[in-house]
C-alpha cells in the first residue's frame, strides 16, 4: 500500500472514530500517524524535483496574498504596490508568484501574489505544494475574498492547517528534553485537558520512550502533536472583503451575516475595492498595525536625524537588534547610543545596548573611533 493509500485510510479511520473518553488514546495514535505518514509524503514529493517558485524575501516585511482564483489578487497588489501582474477576468491569470513592493510610513513591505488557491491544495493539487511554501516563509497572510463567496474562507484556513500553517496563534508551551530513562515523566502547571496516558501514547508515537515534557498550557490531541512537531509555521492573518463596491447597501446585511457564518467579524474585516481603489488606505494601515512594525529615526553624525528613511524594525527591540539590523561594524565599535522619544525617559538619554525602542524614537549610536 502507497503512503497516499495509507493516509486515505487513517483518516477515514479517523472520521468513523467517535470521540470519547475510551477512544483518545487511540484516535490520538491514529493522528499521531498521520501527522509522520503527511511528513514522509511531503518529503518524498520535494526530493522528486519541481520548479517551484523562487522569491527572494526583499524589504522590511513580506505578506502573502491569498485566495481562490479571480478574487482580485492581481489588481489589488497593482493597486498596492509598484507591480504589473496580469489582470484578467477568467481564472488562473497568476501562474507565478508576482511580487510588488508596497511603501508605506517608511517600510518596504513585499507583497506577493500567490496563484490562486483551489480546494486541495494541500494535497498537492494545482501546484498547491509550491504555492503554499511560500506562504510559510511570509510574515503575514491577507485572505483576498470576494464579497459574492465569503465561504471560501473556511476552506482557505483548512488548506493551509493542513499545510502545517498555524495562524493567529502562538506556538504551544511545550518542552521536551529526551533521557536515559526513567520513562516519560509529565509536569503542568495548567488543567490538563487530556488524560497522562494519552499524552504519553501521542509521545511513544513520536519516538519518545524516556522523556521529561512540561506541558504549561491545556492542550488537545491536535495541539499536542503540533508542539511535538518542529515543522509548524505560526503567522498573524487578516482578512480583505474585495468587490464591495459591487453590492446594494440592501446586500450589506446579507454580507455581514456571511462573515459571522464563517467565524469573522464584520468590524474586524477591511472591505475594498482594487479595481476602484477604494478602502485602500485603511487596509495598508491595517498591514501596518498587523505587522507590528516600528520606525526609529537615526541621528546619523554631520547630517542630522533622518525622517525620510527610517530603520524600520519590528516591535520589541532593542539597540542590539537596530545595529544586527544596520549591519557593518557597529556592534563592535559601539560604546553607548542616545534615545529621546516614546522609550526615553528624558531627551537624550543615554542606553544600553538592551534598551528597548518604541516608534518614532531617534536614535544616536556613540561608537568608538
Amino acid at each position: 500500500m502507497g503512503l497516499e493509500a495509507e493516509i486515505e485510510e487513517i483518516e477515514e479511520e479517523i472520521s468513523e472514530t467517535p470521540y470519547n473518553k475510551s477512544t483518545e488514546a487511540h484516535i490520538g495514535r491514529l493522528k499521531s500517524k498521520l501527522a509522520q505518514k503527511k511528513e514522509k509524503l511531503e518529503n518524498q514529493s520535494s526530493s522528486g524535483g519541481g520548479h517551484g517558485y523562487a522569491v527572494e524575501k526583499t524589504g522590511d516585511a513580506t505578506v502573502a496574498l491569498v485566495g481562490f482564483p479571480s478574487v482580485g489578487k492581481s489588481t489589488l497588489l497593482n493597486a498596492l504596490t509598484n507591480a504589473e501582474s496580469e489582470v484578467g477576468s477568467y481564472e488562473f491569470t497568476t501562474l507565478d508568484v508576482n511580487p510588488g513592493m508596497l511603501q508605506y510610513r517608511g517600510a518596504n513591505i513585499q507583497m506577493l501574489d500567490v496563484p490562486g488557491m483551489i480546494q486541495g491544495a494541500a494535497s498537492g493539487r494545482g501546484g498547491g505544494q509550491e504555492v503554499l511554501s511560500v506562504v510559510r516563509a511570509a510574515d503575514l497572510v491577507l485572505f483576498v475574498l470576494s464579497v459574492f463567496e465569503i465561504e471560501q474562507y473556511e476552506q482557505l484556513r483548512e488548506e493551509l492547517y493542513q499545510n502545517k500553517i498555524r495562524l493567529d496563534r502562538d506556538p504551544p508551551s511545550i518542552s521536551i528534553a529526551k533521557k536515559g530513562r526513567g520513562g516519560i515523566r509529565i509536569t503542568s502547571n495548567a488543567d490538563l485537558e487530556l488524560p497522562e496516558e494519552v499524552i504519553k501514547e501521542v509521545l511513544r508515537e513520536h519516538g519518545y520512550v524516556n522523556a521529561d515534557v512540561t506541558i504549561r498550557e491545556p492542550v488537545d490531541v491536535d495541539r499536542l502533536i503540533d508542539g511535538i512537531m518542529d515543522n509548524r509555521v505560526y503567522l498573524p492573518s487578516i482578512v480583505s472583503v474585495n468587490k464591495a463596491d459591487l453590492i446594494d447597501r440592501d446586500y450589506l446585511d446579507t454580507v455581514y451575516a456571511d462573515l459571522r457564518e464563517h467565524g469573522l467579524d464584520p468590524e474586524e474585516v477591511t472591505f475594498i475595492s482594487a479595481e476602484a481603489e477604494r478602502g485602500l488606505d485603511g487596509l495598508k494601515e491595517r498591514i501596518w498595525q498587523t505587522l507590528g512594525l516600528m520606525r526609529i529615526y537615526m541621528d546619523k553624525p554631520g547630517r542630522g536625524v533622518d525622517y525620510e528613511e527610517p530603520l524600520i524594525l519590528p516591535k520589541g527591540s532593542t539597540i542590539e537588534d537596530a545595529m544586527e539590523k544596520l549591519g557593518g561594524d557597529f556592534e563592535d565599535r559601539f560604546r553607548f547610543a542616545r534615545v529621546t522619544g516614546p522609550s526615553a525617559k528624558h531627551d537624550q538619554q543615554q542606553v544600553g545596548e538592551d534598551h528597548e525602542l518604541a516608534d518614532e524614537d531617534v536614535l544616536k549610536m556613540i561608537l568608538r573611533r
